[in-house]
């Protein structure tokens, strides 16, 4: 799942939002669902590792200087989610860099 957010705060900016706000990402989901380890490859890079319903999930955001992208590698097993999950990360997405 892939999900482009756009933006003109610049990648300074964002990155300094994202990293501000990065420990609020397991919030988003209902409390208890979820868990969300970040890491910080890269500069412009944010891994996402994520515990929800008892699976592993592992995605990326990057930033780039017109958007933020969210990668998301979804299970099979919870592929029906997907309209879900790309409505709730658009939503949540934006939060992140508020």
């Amino acid at each position: 799942m892939r999900i482009a957010l756009p933006h003109k705060l610049g990648r300074e900016e964002v990155r300094r939002r994202m990293h501000t706000h990065a420990h609020e990402i397991g919030s988003y989901f209902p409390p208890g669902m979820a868990s969300v380890e970040t890491q910080w490859p890269r500069e412009d890079q944010m891994d996402l590792f994520i515990t929800a319903a008892g699976q592993q999930i592992e995605g990326s955001i990057d930033i780039t200087d017109e958007t933020v992208v969210i990668e998301i590698d979804l299970p099979a097993m919870l592929g029906f989610l997907r309209g879900t999950l790309e409505n709730a990360v658009r939503k949540q997405g934006g939060k992140l860099l508020e």
